[in-house]
């Protein structure tokens, strides 16, 4: 596919995730904003292009920033713990507030295209038909559409809603884009680890579950479940669930940090740096590379098919 030169700003873009999946589809990501520490050291520490560290909530001390970089696409993943089924679901905790940010700033810089990420989950939220609001009367075609990640070459059964906005655009115009492209069958972890030439001394892994309703064992014969922000290991407590895909034993470990990125679809070269608790959090926040990668795709497809 030919190269976008279409410029990309990443709000909300953590270690970066999700601007890396729309470099490599083409798109020319010229900076990346966060206001975590450490997720903005490892973003400068993996691309070449700036990052700033931002509290986009009170987003007026940098949209001069913004702004300069005069972008043709703001792409983001605002925080979504309060949408998430792990997290709380209350939308008054203030995180659902800078989806409503990253929509004011969309509406007063206009680019284009805009692209928001979130969890499915978020169509059932307030702030969805607030931010939603905000796009129409700026005058936004919109494409929603959820994907599973593990038809998107994501090793992951993770659901997550996407919105693609065009400026003067037609609702859904791109869903048809999204929907050609998906893969047949969901991808099993052991098919992703040896399409990057890699292997797993496991068959089976634990990922500890949110409850003891759930498994906690799982097969790399089948995608991973959501990679989350923590990683805990095996608690004596655990008692075999009827779902697990092996009984407990020595073959049956956590997956290590390294391999969780890689779930994430994160290159080998990509370059972490941290605690262990702070790094699993990075990576479980992230938007999967390959997922990104797939929108962008899509995106670029349709830009190219628009009449000159």
């Amino acid at each position: 596919m030919k190269l976008i030169n279409l410029k990309v700003i990443d709000l909300f873009s953590g270690c970066g995730g999700l601007s890396l999946g729309i470099q490599n589809a083409g798109f020319d990501v010229v900076a990346g904003f966060d206001n975590w520490e450490l997720a903005v050291k490892t973003y400068q520490k993996n691309f070449k292009h700036p990052a700033f560290l931002a509290d986009l909530g009170d987003f007026q001390g940098v949209f001069d920033i913004i702004q300069g970089f005069q972008p043709d696409i703001i792409a983001g993943g605002p925080p979504c713990q309060d949408f998430s089924s792990a997290g709380k679901r209350d939308e008054t905790l203030g995180r659902g507030d800078l989806t409503i940010s990253f929509a004011e700033i969309v509406t007063m810089i206009k680019p284009q295209f805009f692209i928001m990420e979130n969890v499915d989950r978020f169509v059932k939220s307030t702030k969805y038909k607030d931010a939603k609001q905000l796009f129409k009367s700026a005058g936004y075609g919109l494409t929603e559409k959820i994907l599973d990640a593990s038809l998107c070459g994501v090793p992951q059964s993770r659901k997550r809603f996407f919105w693609i906005g065009e400026l003067g655009g037609e609702d859904q115009k791109i869903e048809p884009y999204l929907n050609n492209n998906l893969a047949n069958q969901s991808l099993t972890i052991r098919q992703y680890f040896k399409s990057i030439g890699k292997t797993l001394d496991v068959e089976h892994y634990y990922r500890h579950p949110r409850s003891y309703k759930r498994r906690g064992v799982f097969s790399i014969d089948e995608p991973s479940p959501t990679v989350r922000g923590v990683n805990r290991p095996i608690p004596k407590t655990y008692q075999a669930h009827p779902g697990d895909s092996a009984l407990l034993s020595s073959n049956v470990r956590p997956l290590t940090t390294l391999e969780r990125s890689y779930l994430q679809t994160f290159p080998e070269h990509f370059i972490f740096e941290g605690s262990k608790t702070n790094l699993e959090q990075l990576i479980g926040n992230a938007v999967p590379v390959k997922l990104a990668e797939y929108v962008g795709r899509c995106l670029a497809e349709y830009i190219a098919n628009i009449p000159s």
